[in-house]
């Protein structure tokens, strides 16, 4: 039986590790395929969005990258390399690094961060559909509960 054919009984035995760990590692993979051809990286956007005081940081101040990458420890990858993800940034123009090595986010790379958000709903969307809000929901409250249950911890 394939698991397309599985009965409710079925999918309600099945391990939620497994099909979590799946689902992961297609949605990161689809965003982030979808971010390149948008021409950019995932971890370019993060250290945009670090670096800004209209988003994530807390004052705007540059960061060296020991410092981003601890920001950053909670959705980063093990593949991700922020030196050669921040060095291509620079060259973009859209950073700029200080003589002490931290990095800071000029306007250009402002203009650029509000520009690659408008990507976000089109990438969301694709990734919904045939979803509607409601099982969404219920969705995300199960692997919330699920998180709880297992003892780890909620933002």
């Amino acid at each position: 039986m394939t698991t397309q054919q599985m009965s409710d009984a079925d999918l309600a035995g099945q391990p939620a590790a497994y099909w979590t760990g799946m689902a992961y590692d297609a949605l990161i993979a689809f965003t982030r395929a979808r971010q390149v051809e948008n021409g950019y990286t995932q971890p370019q956007l993060w250290l945009l969005r670090n670096l800004s005081v209209n988003d994530l940081s807390p004052d705007g101040e540059g960061m060296a990258l020991p410092e981003l990458q601890e920001a950053m420890r909670s959705y980063i990858r093990p593949e991700d390399d922020l030196a050669a993800e921040s060095a291509a940034l620079v060259e973009r123009g859209w950073l700029r690094r200080d003589a002490e090595g931290r990095l800071w986010l000029n306007e250009e790379g402002e203009r650029v961060r509000v520009d690659l958000a408008r990507h976000a709903p089109a990438i969301r969307n694709a990734l919904h559909e045939g979803i509607d809000d409601a099982d969404y929901v219920t969705a995300m409250k199960v692997l919330r509960q699920l998180i709880r249950n297992a003892g780890g911890t909620l933002p």
